[in-house]
């Protein structure tokens, strides 16, 4: 991906992302005051506590400017905007499988992303699949368990 592509995401996904800027930001005085901490213990090539401090401190700077790009780069769509007869981004979609077993299914962005609460990233293999479909149309989808067959029973925007 490039530095300059767009990142679609929810509100509400932006809105948990500042969030967690916020808070890995907190953590940062927690973590100085760890490396001064096992600092004061001496020689720091044997020093344990300080090299964890020193690997967490690098860890949460790299999640900083992660999550930092994201929000630069975050195009933030509202489902209830949208409209149309294809799916797309931010849609809500049913799908009734091979048996008649319906699912519901909403495209968000991948930080978004949570299949139990029936969120599924656009860039998932389903959700590339469902891209662009209609009600109606078939969707064929290649799983670690095998290849699933779905209908596009329904299309909301909500």
């Amino acid at each position: 991906m490039m530095a300059s592509d767009k990142v679609p995401m929810l509100a509400e996904g932006h809105r948990l992302l500042e969030e967690e800027v916020k808070r890995l930001k907190a953590e940062r005085p927690e973590i100085i005051d760890a490396i001064e901490e096992a600092r004061a213990h001496g020689d720091l090539s044997e020093n344990a506590e300080y090299h964890a401090a020193k690997e967490r401190q690098g860890q949460i700077e790299a999640m900083i400017a992660d999550a930092e790009d994201k929000l630069a780069r975050a195009l933030v769509i509202d489902p209830t905007e949208l409209s149309g007869d294809k799916v797309v981004f931010g849609a809500t979609v049913t799908l009734k499988d091979e048996e008649g077993k319906q699912v519901r299914y909403q495209l968000v962005g991948q930080q978004e992303a949570n299949a139990t609460k029936g969120r599924i990233s656009y860039n998932s293999p389903l959700g590339r699949a469902l891209i662009g479909k209609e009600v109606g149309e078939d969707v064929e989808v290649t799983t670690p368990a095998g290849e699933r067959y779905y209908e596009v029973a329904k299309l909301e925007f909500i």
